[in-house]
C-alpha cells in the first residue's frame, strides 16, 4: 500500500481539521484516561494533574460535539454525577496513541536535567595520559 501524504496545509483537508482537534494537550490525555473504560469527572481530575475544573469541563464537551466521548448521566438529581466514555470512534484512536507512544520511547531523549547531570560527570580518562589536573 502506498503513503498518501495529505494536502495539510489546506484548511479543508481531513488531516489538518483533525490534527487541530488533537492540538490541545488535555484531549490526548483525556483520551489515555478513557481507554481503559468510563470515567467520572473527578476520577479524571485526579488523573490528570495541573487541569484545571474548567478546562476538564470545556474540553470533555469539545470532545463530546466532535462525537470522540459520551456522557451518561448516573444520577440526575443534585449533586449530578456523570461519567464519560470514550465513544466507537474515540476507541479507533487507541491504535494511532500507541504508535505515538512506541515512536516516543523509541527516539526518547534524555530530560534536560538528566543531559547536565551528564556533562558534569567526569570524562574516563585513557591509561596512560594524564589530565590537565594531573599534569599541573
Amino acid at each position: 500500500m502506498a503513503l498518501v501524504i495529505p494536502e495539510v496545509l489546506e484548511e479543508s483537508c481531513a488531516t489538518r481539521q483533525a490534527l487541530e482537534r488533537f492540538a490541545s494537550k488535555w484531549r490526548v490525555l483525556i483520551i489515555y484516561s478513557l481507554l481503559d473504560g468510563p470515567r467520572r469527572h473527578a476520577e479524571l481530575r485526579r488523573r490528570l494533574p495541573g487541569i484545571t475544573q474548567k478546562v476538564l469541563t470545556e474540553t470533555l464537551r469539545g470532545m463530546e460535539a466532535d462525537g470522540l466521548v459520551a456522557r451518561r448521566v448516573l444520577r440526575a438529581s443534585a449533586p449530578q454525577h456523570v461519567e464519560y466514555a470514550l465513544t466507537d470512534l474515540g476507541l479507533t484512536l487507541r491504535e494511532p496513541l500507541a504508535a505515538i507512544c512506541a515512536w516516543a520511547l523509541e527516539h526518547a531523549t534524555p530530560p534536560p536535567a538528566a543531559a547536565a547531570t551528564s556533562a558534569l560527570a567526569p570524562t574516563p580518562v585513557a591509561a596512560g595520559t594524564t589530565t590537565a589536573r594531573q599534569a599541573g
